[in-house]
């Protein structure tokens, strides 16, 4: 593993800013400490920098000593979950039913040691922005910040982006060209009946029996209208009827969500399921209203950028442990807001198993959204190596 120096140095002071920002965690929209910190450091370390895109948004510039053309952004989210901590270390979150339980954390330091390097060590012919990203964890941060200019601004050719992953080895990325993360959607039905006393089901019509219906039908799209080998899921995690034992309600509510990797197979789920919903619920003497909201899109990598990331990896872990082909994930991510807008890849480097877990760490695996979670500090070093050497290897190849 070919780490830059300076980051073994620098590690523990980068491990304590980290487990700061671990220990005083703040949901979308109000990373306010988080970008006060981080601001800090970018002025400390003389970066120019623009804030309040996305409302907290910080987006720090670094120019290159070398005449040259052209910019390149790395993205990093600065955002916590609503989520009760079970760890008990030091660094366990002091704010109760807020945690950073999926490791922005460790993004946001990694990105920061990377501008730390940056800022002494300028000799690429452009320029580089360094996007600290509020409001990931649902709350389209990436759109907002998008919307309030962020590509006029700072025009760049390409756009990159990491996320550490639980399961995959330290040391180890993952990637793949394409599809790497799904569209995030969800969906209410509501399916209105006539409520009856249960004893006389005959004189109502039963939204109960029209929502079972409903779900169980709703899972053919999957198996009979979707191509085998093209991803999709339709998960219906939640229903609401009734409040009496002897009371057929009038009303019954389904919720739940949908992903895809594709705006076409998408469409398609939508399509099926606004008709699934009506008929089925006028088989049944009901009538069925569906509400589709789509939140994230797909994550999709492009390919050329995709293809220069793997040499970047390659150069720094080798070839064993870089998987090029790495298997997609139905999780989303708001990063594919970007990606939309710019040429660009998103990577997963490995955070390992959860041995690195300090004494006191919750029950149950080191997995993302999990109360035991912890970033593994171990991989400072090596993801602000990645930023450097994806800054270095790009104007050179591009200059």
């Amino acid at each position: 593993m070919k780490l830059l120096e300076p980051f073994l140095d620098w590690q523990d002071d980068i491990k304590a800013w980290r487990r700061d920002i671990h220990a005083h965690p703040e949901l979308s929209y109000e990373e306010v400490r988080t970008a006060d910190r981080v601001a800090e450091r970018l002025t400390e370390w003389g970066i120019p920098m623009h804030r309040g895109l996305g409302g907290t948004g910080v987006v720090g510039i670094i120019e290159g000593r070398q005449p040259g053309l052209g910019a390149i952004g790395l993205r990093a989210d600065m955002d916590a979950l609503p989520l009760q901590e079970q760890n008990t270390f030091a660094h366990a979150s002091q704010h109760p039913g807020k945690m950073h339980g999926c490791g922005h954390d460790g993004h946001t330091a990694m990105l920061l040691n990377a501008a730390h390097y940056l800022s002494q060590h300028r000799d690429f012919a452009g320029t580089v922005y360094v996007i600290f990203q509020p409001a990931e964890e649902g709350a389209a941060g990436a759109k907002r910040m998008i919307e309030e200019g962020l590509f006029e601004k700072f025009p760049m050719q390409a756009v990159f982006g990491m996320h550490n992953w639980p399961g995959l080895p330290l040391g180890h990325f993952g990637v793949t060209p394409g599809p790497i993360m799904a569209s995030s959607n969800e969906f209410v039905i509501e399916i209105e009946g006539k409520g009856a006393h249960a004893g006389m089901p005959h004189l109502g019509h039963d939204p109960i029996m029209a929502a079972v219906n409903t779900a169980q039908a709703l899972q053919t799209i999957i198996s009979r209208n979707r191509h085998p080998l093209e991803g999709g899921v339709v998960s219906v995690t939640q229903i609401h009827a009734g409040s009496a034992m002897n009371v057929i309600p009038g009303l019954a509510t389904l919720k739940g969500t949908v992903r895809t990797f594709t705006n076409e197979t998408l469409d398609m789920i939508e399509q099926r399921m606004t008709s699934i919903v009506t008929h089925t619920a006028m088989a049944m003497g009901c009538e069925g209203r569906l509400t589709f909201k789509r939140n994230y899109p797909a994550t999709i990598n492009s390919e050329k950028e995709t293809a220069f990331c793997v040499e970047v990896m390659t150069s720094i872990v080798g070839q064993t442990q870089v998987d090029a082909k790495v298997v997609p994930t139905m999780g989303a991510e708001d990063f594919a807001f970007m990606l939309e807008q710019v040429p660009g890849c998103y990577v997963w480097i490995g955070n390992g198993m959860g041995e690195h877990r300090d004494a006191g760490h919750g029950l149950g695996p080191c997995m993302l959204h999990n109360g035991s979670y912890d970033f593994n500090d171990d991989l400072l070093p090596l993801g602000a190596t990645y930023w450097v050497r994806i800054v270095e290897q790009w104007f050179t190849k591009n200059s």
